[in-house]
């Protein structure tokens, strides 16, 4: 009887694909070409006898089939790549895999991770985003920064950063915001999924909130840009928020209040005996990178 496990070039091509969520990058992070790509996973997919993907104009995402399948095929790939660098020394790139917040993604690792690879040319950085649980579950990850309870995530975790609040808008804006009853003339931007928003600064405010507008959206860079786009008010959630804030060229309404958030930033893991050289390497470098914010 004809074995069922798959080439291992397939699946490295499959991961690739679906951790790009494009033929075109998979093909490029590969060496391949877009073409030679598609047929190796259109291959994978004859010899598994199911869809993997559902392919799109300029992007490919995963059946439910796919999803799946993934976190093993992740899994399986890196513990080849451990076994054979235990066995036969240090291969030429290791890869780490960081699920994080998108917030926190955007505020501080789009900048960091290219200093963590001049310091650390042999690791590469896998980094998703998402704010959602339920899509961290579905790929292997060696660490996940969260923001919120991270006993819910992992069985380790070390504390990245808290969090403070205070209003922001456009300086025009703000210019007419001298008084804390002032933000009650403008729409308030909200962040839904934060437990410490408007009612939590309006609290520290002393300030009744029963004539309040607001707008719900579903993250900060979100808020923000609509803040910038002259939407209404929005809250800072500071340092996080820091570099998406000065982007949109808001300032402080209030220039001295700030109040302490409810939750912080968590890097999370298994545990630190089970984590891989190179994740070992990038939880260092992190909690060094963040130590003076």
């Amino acid at each position: 009887m004809a074995s069922r496990i798959p080439s291992l070039n397939w699946l490295r091509v499959f991961e690739a694909a679906a951790r790009t969520e494009s033929f075109a990058r998979a093909a490029h992070q590969l060496n391949m070409s877009a073409a030679a790509v598609s047929q190796q996973v259109k291959a994978l997919e004859t010899q598994l006898g199911a869809r993997l993907f559902v392919r799109h104009p300029h992007s490919v995402t995963l059946t439910e089939a796919g999803r799946g399948y993934l976190p093993s095929v992740q899994q399986s790939l890196l513990m080849l790549e451990t076994a054979t660098t235990g066995l036969f020394g240090e291969t030429r790139q290791q890869r780490v895999f960081v699920q994080s917040n998108m917030l926190f993604a955007h505020g501080f690792l789009s900048a960091g991770i290219p200093r963590f690879n001049q310091a650390h040319p042999d690791v590469r950085v896998m980094l998703g985003t998402s704010n959602q649980a339920s899509e961290n579950a579905s790929q292997f990850t060696d660490l996940q920064i969260v923001f919120g309870n991270p006993t819910l995530f992992g069985a380790a975790h070390d504390p990245l950063l808290q969090e403070r609040l205070y209003p922001m808008a456009l300086p025009q804006v703000a210019d007419r915001i001298t008084a804390p009853q002032d933000l009650l003339d403008h729409v308030l931007i909200e962040v839904a999924s934060h437990r410490a928003g408007w009612p939590y600064v309006f609290e520290a405010l002393k300030l009744p909130q029963g004539n309040a507008r607001h707008t719900f959206v579903d993250n900060t860079i979100v808020a923000a840009t609509m803040a910038a786009a002259g939407g209404g008010v929005c809250l800072a959630r500071a340092p996080a928020s820091d570099t998406i804030t000065a982007m949109c060229g808001l300032v402080p309404c209030l220039p001295g209040f700030e109040v302490s958030g409810q939750e912080g930033y968590h890097l999370v893991y298994a545990e630190t005996s089970a984590l891989r050289p190179a994740a070992r390497i990038f939880r260092k470098w992190l909690l060094g990178y963040l130590a003076p914010t």
